[in-house]
């Protein structure tokens, strides 16, 4: 039986201001969310195959409330990544292989694509940055308490890391220009977020 797991880290932004109205079932500030997000796995294999220090990385249009679904997503994978690395990335991202993946994958209405692509990722201490071969760029910041600690979100009814906490944050910038797949924005001072993951199945 297919499985995964993986562990790991998340950035994402999206156009909304902050906080995202996504996560707790609202619909977005401006009638519609643009997003991007990554996921980093530090460790982890997918069906038997290592896919350690791989990032997948999304572009996502949501229509309208994000439970409804109805995404129209372009995805990337490194290019560094092996045939089979690819294969098992795909697999388990757009749901294949069921498990939590599987009920994100369920939202996306229309896959653009999935692409190889040089992606650029880092998270340290909250702060975080992803860009993918000049046509998408991210920093982000998290929020903190008034003792430094990262402000979280945690128990609510949407979530991109389903079982752990988030860490609620800003986006200094994002700059997405694919134009011809039809998303090109750029913004500054809209929500972040970040987080660890722990995907299994």
């Amino acid at each position: 039986m297919a499985s995964y797991r993986m562990r790991g880290t998340l950035v994402e932004a999206c156009n909304c201001d902050i906080l995202c109205p996504c996560w707790v079932g609202e619909d977005p500030d401006n009638g519609t969310c643009d997003a991007v997000l990554a996921y980093h796995v530090e460790d982890g294999e997918i069906d038997g195959v290592d896919v350690s220090g791989l990032t997948w990385f999304g572009v996502t249009q949501i229509p309208g409330n994000v439970l409804e679904g109805n995404f129209r997503s372009l995805c990337f994978v490194d290019e560094g990544a092996s045939d089979e690395q690819f294969e098992a990335m795909r697999a388990a991202f757009l749901g294949k292989l069921g498990g939590p993946l599987a009920d994100l994958a369920q939202l996306v209405g229309e896959l653009v694509g999935v692409e190889r692509a040089p992606i650029d990722y880092g998270l340290e201490e909250g702060e975080g940055h992803v860009s993918v071969d000049g046509k998408v760029s991210a920093r982000v910041a998290p929020y903190r308490s008034a003792a430094g600690d990262t402000t979280t979100l945690r128990d609510s009814i949407f979530s991109t890391i389903p079982g752990s906490a988030a860490w609620v944050g800003k986006a200094s910038q994002m700059v997405v220009d694919i134009p011809e797949h039809g998303y090109q924005w750029r913004l500054e001072g809209k929500n972040a977020i970040q987080g660890e993951f722990a995907f299994e199945h």
